[in-house]
């Protein structure tokens, strides 16, 4: 497998929350881009990027996108994970079998894959870089015609990158 990159088609796929709500790829772009976030529950950089998560639904607003972080866990630690972060975005269970992942082929975690209207992959990034944080944020604002905003200060006490 190879992972995707910018340029390539998303995918389709369709997955369950850890409280059993679907969410299919397909429905979500008709709406607007799809930022993808594959993660670990034992992943110390997963740990690190997570609240910076939420920081793109604070500056983008909610509406217009989806943020879904995919989890490769179980719903059970999926669900107790992402409640201590107080993420405010559907987190997916990529189980049984990560076909999600098998399919996109995240080369660590975190990966994140912005998917744009059309279907294609926009941009990617894997593990923590505050650049690409701030890059894959002005994409978002552009689409959805709003100011770009900041979702990782250089100065806010943590490194600017870690790989995942």
């Amino acid at each position: 497998m190879t992972t995707l990159a910018a340029g390539d088609q998303a995918p389709a796929f369709a997955l369950d929350t850890a409280d059993g709500q679907r969410h299919s790829l397909a429905g979500a772009l008709r709406q607007g881009p799809v930022l993808a976030v594959f993660f670990k529950t034992t992943c110390g950089t997963c740990d690190l990027i997570l609240p910076y998560l939420n920081r793109f639904i604070e500056g983008c607003g909610g509406d217009g996108w989806h943020l879904w972080a995919i989890s490769q866990d179980g719903p059970g630690r999926s669900r107790d994970y992402v409640d201590r972060y107080g993420a405010r975005f559907p987190v997916l269970v990529d189980a049984p079998g990560w076909p999600v992942s098998q399919a996109y082929d995240p080369p660590a975690t975190p990966t994140l894959f912005l998917i744009a209207p059309d279907g294609r992959i926009e941009e990617t990034s894997a593990g923590f870089s505050k650049d690409d944080l701030n890059s894959i944020a002005r994409r978002l604002a552009a689409h959805l015609g709003r100011p770009a905003v900041t979702v990782a200060e250089a100065d806010d006490g943590q490194p600017s990158f870690r790989p995942g």
